[in-house]
């Protein structure tokens, strides 16, 4: 009779994984019990719409954390917080940002943090994967990262890029675009967007993936190419 006469009320919690798309969120809060499910996964135009927001593609505007719920929640304004804790974040770490950055605003700097997202799980390294593409950017060489080429085939992706990929004509293929895609790739967590805006201090303009999650960085494209020798290929 006290816990009903207190108006106490069960709360429930639904994590937002970074390094997922917006259809990936959706179908998250789809698939938790006790959230009112109101959004399919293609439903991003809808949430663009009743969040009123202003771009045409809404990834990586919502961040991915774990968010407290009462029964009976609806998914659109668990998105709806989720954009604003985004919002408000971003906004304070821009504010605190590392000087002489190559971002024109916020939102670049947020592409770069789903490009790191999606290029590492590694804590470690997510200073050092900025400092590279900070580093092309400023001398004027194209990014050339995978997981924009991924994002810029959609669901012609099958688990292997193809020569015919790289050379694939979309906005978001950075094998063949000068400076940044024009909207991020996935949702960032904190830690990728403080790596944008706290880039590591590096002469590295290459990385390789070399097992264990981890990558081999080089200044030149001579060592570059003997990393792709001896991860990739397997060859000393």
């Amino acid at each position: 009779l006290l816990l009903f006469t207190s108006g106490k009320e069960v709360l429930f919690s639904v994590t937002l994984v970074e390094g997922g798309r917006i259809e990936d969120f959706i179908q998250t809060l789809q698939q938790t019990p006790y959230i009112e499910s109101s959004l399919d996964k293609d439903d991003a135009d809808t949430v663009r719409s009743d969040l009123e927001l202003d771009k045409s593609n809404i990834e990586g505007l919502f961040l991915p954390e774990t968010y407290s719920f009462t029964a009976g929640t609806r998914d659109i304004d668990i998105l709806r917080r989720a954009r604003q804790h985004m919002d408000d974040y971003l906004k304070k770490a821009w504010d605190a940002r590392a000087k002489d950055l190559p971002y024109k605003s916020p939102y670049d700097a947020l592409i770069m943090a789903s490009i790191i997202e999606k290029e590492t799980g590694k804590a470690k390294e997510r200073p050092l994967i900025a400092s590279v593409f900070i580093n092309r950017l400023r001398k004027g060489m194209r990014l050339q990262t995978d997981p924009t080429v991924i994002y810029g085939i959609k669901d012609r992706y099958d688990g292997n890029i193809r020569k015919a990929d790289l050379q694939d004509d979309n906005p978001y293929n950075t094998y063949i675009i000068d400076g940044l895609p024009p909207t991020p790739i996935a949702m960032p967590s904190k830690e990728s967007i403080r790596a944008a805006l706290h880039p590591a201090s590096s002469n590295y303009f290459y990385f390789v993936a070399k097992g264990g999650g981890e990558h081999h960085f080089s200044k030149t494209l001579d060592e570059h190419n003997r990393a792709v020798q001896r991860y990739i290929l397997g060859r000393s």
